[in-house]
């Protein structure tokens, strides 16, 4: 399959700029290789000794899985050209099946109306509808939370059930301090009457990224294609320096003039694409005003914990991943990778679980050590019931500092200004779920280091903040498909 990804590019100076980028996740590393490509000479900076960030893929017992859960999906015709020029023929369609795991009972998700009539019984099912009525006629006043919006759109009852705990997990505060541009971003097509329609038409004519059923998946893990493009960013001259991490970027008279390594060193560019955390690069960017720097260390991040644990059992239960809504468990998410592709287990019979675990750098779970991790993850998977009798053959540690941007009621506030400025500095790209502080998906991601990319080749300013803003409408659309891209 050869779908290639080419940009217009004239032959002017600014081809010939210096750039460098920091980190190599999906947006850092797509950057990178958009550049080396079209000729443009860049240095790529990891902390880390591999590149894909979060969507990275490693080796435990013999077989492959992600840094938690990752499917790719997009409707964006250059996402997925630029997915599918790296993956070429490698790649499989996975049928997705996720549920809820709620009252020890699982529930589909999307909807599906008998299985969630017969978990919830008939009483609950009827206190559920009502309070839906309830939210629809005499709705909650809106202001600006998570808990308001999703009650407004499902009830009151529903918001209970299914995004109360699971949601104050993930992100460590109450439903009434998240805010709405949270559910805006990930959930605002969707609706109580569109889940039902979903449920009952099996699919069919299912625009919805949240209910997307299949999405396309690397034979060799998600991490595969930004190994591949790092591979192709080094064959187009470009350099990426691992375990290299940056202390701080400097501008001078609002110009990005070069970065200075945490070992000291200072280098010199022409231009700086950066995803390293937008609070921790405002606040170390020495002409920033004093109040965008402190604006910009409010804004928080919670980390990860993932604990993989090796099951002795090859058919555990079908699912993709589970979202854990019990209350009296810590994990939010199990996911078993047994249930991707083969191709990451090979002949192994064992299936591999990864329970995550979120909190912040002052909770007590952070400073935990591995046994005790470990051995918290197997004590709550057996109180799941759905590993059954299994033998645990081990477990391992994955920790993921400045995981989430945490969308706090009123974030917005805080950011605008630090946006505000950051455009007013030049040569100076900010992209990235770190970077530019948005809870993005990897094809927003891709997007972001694609524009950015575009816009020092053709000398362009690319509205890169916009982007996983408003992205319902695409400039060509397409879906990528078992036999290749397939326009809409």
């Amino acid at each position: 399959m050869s779908l290639g990804h080419h940009i217009n590019t004239p032959a002017h100076q600014h081809i010939n700029t210096k750039t460098a980028v920091i980190g190599a996740g999906p947006a850092g590393m797509t950057a990178a290789y958009v550049l080396a490509k079209n000729g443009v000479s860049v240095d790529l900076y990891e902390a880390s000794d591999r590149v894909g960030g979060m969507a990275r893929t490693i080796e435990l017992w013999n077989q492959k899985v992600d840094i938690g859960p990752h499917r790719f999906f997009s409707n964006d015709n250059r996402v997925n050209k630029l997915w599918l020029e790296v993956a070429g023929n490698d790649y499989r369609m996975v049928d997705r099946l996720t549920r809820i795991y709620y009252n020890k009972k699982l529930f589909h998700y999307p909807l599906k109306a008998f299985n969630a009539l017969a978990n919830l019984g008939p009483l609950e099912a009827a206190n559920c509808l009502a309070s839906y009525g309830k939210g629809r006629f005499t709705p909650l006043p809106d202001d600006g939370s998570f808990e308001n919006w999703v009650s407004n759109r499902f009830g009151k009852r529903l918001f209970e059930i299914f995004f109360k705990t699971y949601s104050e997990k993930l992100w460590g505060i109450s439903c009434k301090d998240l805010d709405a541009d949270f559910a805006a971003q990930r959930i605002k097509k969707l609706s109580l009457f569109e889940a039902i329609k979903n449920a009952l038409l099996g699919g069919r004519n299912n625009e919805h990224k949240t209910l997307v059923d299949q999405f396309a998946y690397p034979t060799g893990g998600t991490g595969m294609i930004y190994e591949r493009m790092a591979e192709m960013t080094r064959k187009n001259g470009g350099n990426i320096y691992l375990k290299t991490p940056v202390h701080s970027i400097h501008t001078q008279d609002k110009v990005a003039k070069g970065l200075t390594l945490e070992n000291g060193e200072y280098r010199e560019y022409d231009h700086i694409i950066s995803s390293m955390p937008l609070s921790l690069m405002v606040s170390r960017l020495d002409e920033a005003p004093q109040n965008i720097k402190q604006a910009a260390t409010s804004l928080d991040f919670r980390n990860t914990i993932l604990v993989y644990l090796n099951i002795d059992d090859p058919d555990l239960f079908p699912d993709n991943w589970l979202y854990i809504h019990a209350p009296d468990l810590q994990m939010g998410r199990i996911t078993n990778f047994r249930n991707w592709i083969p191709d990451l287990y090979g002949n192994e019979k064992s299936s591999i679980l990864v329970l995550e675990y979120w909190c912040n750098f002052e909770d007590d779970l952070w400073q935990k050590d591995d046994n005790y991790l470990i051995n918290l993850a197997k004590k709550e998977i057996r109180e799941t019931q759905v590993i059954g009798d299994a033998a645990i053959l081990g477990g391992h540690v994955y920790r993921i500092p400045h995981c989430y941007p945490v969308y706090k009621r009123g974030y917005k506030n805080i950011l605008e200004p630090i946006e505000n400025y950051l455009k007013t500095v030049q040569h100076l790209s900010v992209i990235g779920r770190y970077g530019a502080f948005k809870y993005n998906n990897q094809d927003h991601s891709i997007l972001m280091g694609l524009l950015a990319a575009e816009g020092i080749i053709n000398n362009t300013q690319p509205d890169l903040w916009n982007i996983n803003t408003d992205y319902d409408t695409y400039q060509e659309s397409s879906v990528i498909t078992e036999t290749g891209l397939v326009e809409m």
